[in-house]
């Protein structure tokens, strides 16, 4: 992949930049239009030319994005200074806040899992009209006093 950018002085276009990063065509002008990559110079016929700093700075954003970093933590890593340059110490605390969003997510996860597979060990499977887990579903019924 890198031979390939590094060799061209003229560089690259869209599409073989999406097809080097496996970034969609219109994923690509996202990350343009937000300011996350930089606009790139065009030729005179107004086609975008990329080049080596392109493909790593895109590379660096889909990487950031598949480990759940929202836009705004990629951006701030990028401002940072981007790969490469960015100080450890600052991308090590916006990676300790995704971590640790991501472990109250999985704990949050597991709580429901446990929720729902004790709802649904409670349901006979029958056609009652009662059903523990339509019970849990029913915004409804929950709001109504119970009556006895």
């Amino acid at each position: 992949m890198r031979a390939a950018i590094t060799s061209r002085t003229d560089g690259i276009t869209i599409g073989e930049l999406s097809r080097l990063t496996g970034v969609h065509i219109e994923t690509i002008r996202y990350y343009e239009r937000i300011k996350m990559l930089p606009k790139p110079p065009r030729t005179a016929s107004g086609r975008r030319k990329y080049f080596p700093a392109h493909l790593r700075t895109l590379a660096f954003i889909r990487r950031s994005r598949e480990l759940g970093f929202s836009p705004d933590e990629v951006r701030t890593m990028l401002r940072l200074g981007g790969p490469g340059t960015a100080p450890c110490r600052e991308v090590r605390e916006i990676a300790v806040n995704r971590l640790n969003d991501i472990r109250t997510r999985i704990s949050d996860l597991r709580r429901l899992e446990r929720l729902l597979a004790k709802t649904v060990a409670q349901c006979t499977g029958t056609t009652a009209p009662e059903c523990p887990v339509v019970d849990i579903l029913d915004v409804q019924r929950e709001a109504q006093p119970v009556r006895g």
